[in-house]
């Protein structure tokens, strides 16, 4: 057997360290493409007709996804931590969100049914795979290099993220110069979408091993179908864990109102139009790997806490860029400084879950994970949505306001102690 490199784990091939990076190549695409760039205004505009409720009612049906995930991932995860099923849950949840989202192909002017059902099941999937590609992080690399890693995935997933959003401008702008409207080129981005992620998943779901080992005993088989109360519960001896869930969910609500709303800021602060939307996600894509590639070397330098709160002070500067913003310039430098923050921070926030997470509850730790961040979705953008309802849309004043959440990740980071979380994560393995 070939060795592996120094910053892999015993066992591992650089080819699988690569497969599993290119998993975030492939569900990248989706995100940016479905829910950030392309579908989410279509679902507004044409699905729903621009009626008062549109707006509203995307935002519901994402936070129907995520209420989704949250209620099962804790359960999901222990049951694959007991029956070392984290590869058969990852291909099963890929091969779900590949077709939910080639279904969206079918969906048109008022075809709001086929397009909720399909954006729930595809985004519960996604999310779904998410957590448990994650969850072999620690399987893959050493404790020493786990953000360098962690960073080469995120990075590669941003690159995958510009792939699909660049095909996917190009279809736009082929149809608007062929002189079609949205219902027909957008579903054709929808399919371009499917097919980038199926092809860029087959590396991990061929070459990802499962190298966690069931519990000799069965009492991790019976907790797993316990659910959520009881994963908590578990988490209650691991104090920097549930300190790091905590931060977690405050900065990703924030994070996530950039992800969901950016589109809609643009437009309705700075005018910007469909390409101009696209190309900046564009930058955003391309300045996330950046971070996240350089990032995670540092942070493995630098220490993964104090890495990962420069990345949520830069993200309170990003809003105060964004929320000031009168010209272009400013907002694409808000724009390129998001997508660094972005890269590094979620870089960084996965390495620390790694790094907190008992060998023999990896996935179930990772479900947590997922659940914080999925918690986190709904709460910044319902907030986001609240401020500019009551202030007769203010889009500033809601983008300001978003920076409270990086305030209070950054409080309760500074209550997690790195050292004493290892110690208890190999306590309980």
């Amino acid at each position: 057997m070939a060795r592996a490199p120094r910053y892999l784990n015993p066992g591992v091939r650089r080819s699988e360290a690569v497969a599993w990076a290119f998993y975030d190549f492939a569900n990248s695409g989706y995100t940016t493409v479905v829910l950030t760039a392309v579908f989410n205004a279509y679902f507004v505009s044409v699905v729903a007709g621009n009626a008062d409720w549109a707006t509203l009612l995307w935002t519901l049906t994402l936070s129907l996804s995520y209420l989704i995930v949250m209620i099962v991932m804790p359960g999901l995860g222990a049951w694959a931590d007991a029956h070392t099923g984290k590869k058969r849950i990852l291909v099963w949840s890929t091969v779900g969100c590949v077709l939910a989202t080639a279904s969206l192909v079918g969906v048109g002017p008022g075809d709001m049914g086929l397009a909720i059902v399909a954006i729930v099941v595809s985004n519960v999937c996604y999310s779904i795979g998410e957590s448990m590609i994650a969850a072999f992080l620690p399987e893959l690399a050493q404790p020493h290099a786990m953000g360098r890693v962690s960073g080469w995935g995120w990075g590669v997933g941003y690159v995958g993220g510009m792939l699909t959003l660049g095909l996917g401008l190009y279809v736009v702008l082929q149809g608007q110069a062929a002189g079609q409207d949205a219902s027909h080129y957008v579903p054709s981005v929808m399919l371009l979408t499917a097919a980038v992620f199926a092809v860029a998943a087959l590396p991990a779901l061929l070459l990802l091993r499962e190298r966690a080992r069931a519990p000799v005993s069965g009492s991790l088989g019976r907790k797993a179908r316990t659910g959520l109360r009881q994963a908590w519960q578990r988490m209650a001896d691991m104090p920097d864990f549930c300190w790091l869930l905590l931060c977690g969910l405050f900065y990703q609500a924030g994070i996530a109102v950039v992800i969901t709303l950016a589109a809609v800021y643009a437009e309705q602060v700075m005018g910007f139009g469909l390409q101009q939307t696209m190309l900046l996600i564009f930058l955003v894509n391309i300045a996330a790997a950046l971070g996240a590639f350089a990032f995670g070397h540092v942070q493995d330098w630098l220490g993964h806490r104090l890495a990962l709160g420069l990345t949520l002070t830069g993200w309170l500067l990003m809003v105060a860029m964004a929320a000031m913003a009168e010209s272009v310039t400013l907002f694409w430098a808000a724009a390129t400084l998001a997508g660094l923050c972005m890269g590094s921070s979620q870089s960084a926030g996965r390495t620390l879950a790694g790094i907190f997470a008992p060998a023999q509850r990896l996935a179930e730790s990772f479900a947590l994970w997922t659940f914080s961040g999925r918690l986190a979705a709904i709460i910044g953008p319902v907030t986001y949505g609240v401020v500019t309802w009551l202030t007769a849309g203010n889009h500033r004043l809601a983008i300001a306001l978003t920076g409270v959440f990086f305030v209070l990740g950054l409080w309760a980071l500074g209550r997690v102690n790195v050292d004493r979380g290892m110690a208890r994560a190999h306590q309980a393995g």
